[in-house]
């Protein structure tokens, strides 16, 4: 396949890009031309891995960030540049959501695609603290994740088209796994008594989650890391689970527990004991090879130990 070549606006990624080509001989593509197969780059697991399954042996799809990586903060190296130099496409989520990226993204030319971008607006949910800005996480509304994941294979075929009934086959075969998640997840967080279901987490991660699911949600810090939380929004929290009597707060895989780890004791200073529910996979998934290191198994994981926490009392 042909390589698109990235046009930097920006100097300073201009002097890495220099940096990279000044390397010599490069050995570290993932381009496998004899098998006819494309190069893929997804910035998150959620991305990544469920491309992965639908496209097969016609891609090689590498993603970016791994397990623990925040991708609020993370910040280009060389060899990503060169990743990105070699890709036939790049497949990101959009809505700032990769903000340290966003200049690098504005200068490629064709082949990086926001799928975040392509679902309904009317569909998004925005930040509550600040107004005009979407919340970026809609991997955790399964129909909107599938619109997401659609537009996706779409730019595949258009690369494949020799293989676009295949990728439609696949497509379909991963959207009926979806379908069962969504019902699965719904129904599990359904047994969670109605005063019980409040989720509180480190960051702001999960209101498409709460939407999908019917859980309250509260998020210590906003909708990006970047914003450390106050001892305001550390209070606030501890008030709210004091005062609803919140059995279980969760830590997240990919954010600093520390502003959770001062709930739990301030709680316990006011005379309500919670208990750390367990660790959520949000930004980030789990390790290549295990269930939570794909997006179904991640948000199955995610399903049970909320629901195993917060009826822990019953």
């Amino acid at each position: 396949m042909k390589k698109h070549v990235l046009g930097f606006t920006f100097l300073s990624v201009g002097m890495v890009l220099a940096a990279c080509n000044d390397g010599g001989d490069d050995t570290g593509g993932t381009t496998d031309e004899t098998e006819g197969t494309i190069d893929v780059v997804a910035t998150i697991g959620q991305i990544g891995e469920p491309l992965s399954v639908i496209a097969g042996d016609l891609a090689n799809v590498e993603t970016l960030m791994g397990p623990g990586v925040d991708p609020h903060v993370y910040e280009a190296s060389q060899s990503d540049i060169r990743l990105f130099q070699e890709a036939d496409i790049i497949f990101y989520n959009g809505l700032h959501l990769e903000a340290q990226l966003t200049d690098v993204f504005n200068s490629v030319d064709s082949n990086a695609y926001a799928i975040g971008e392509t679902v309904d607006t009317g569909n998004l949910l925005e930040d509550e603290e600040e107004a005009g800005m979407d919340d970026p996480h809609i991997w955790f509304d399964v129909v909107l994740w599938e619109q997401a994941l659609d537009s996706a294979v779409e730019e595949l075929k258009e690369l494949l088209p020799d293989h676009a009934d295949e990728l439609e086959e696949n497509k379909q075969a991963y959207f009926d796994e979806l379908a069962d998640l969504h019902t699965y997840a719904t129904d599990t967080i359904a047994q969670i008594p109605e005063e019980q279901r409040i989720l509180v987490t480190a960051h702001d991660a999960f209101q498409y989650f709460g939407e999908m699911n019917d859980i309250e949600v509260m998020g210590i810090q906003g909708l990006s890391t970047e914003s450390e939380a106050g001892i305001s929004d550390i209070q606030s929290t501890i008030d709210t689970i004091v005062e609803k009597e919140v059995p279980a707060v969760f830590v997240e895989s990919s954010v600093n527990d520390s502003t959770v780890q001062a709930v739990i004791e301030g709680a316990e200073q006011a005379g309500h004991s919670i208990e750390l529910g367990g660790e959520l996979f949000s930004d980030a998934m789990g390790e290549e090879g295990t269930e939570e290191g794909t997006y179904i198994g991640m948000y199955r994981h995610n399903v049970d130990t909320i629901h195993s926490a917060l009826t822990a009392s019953e």
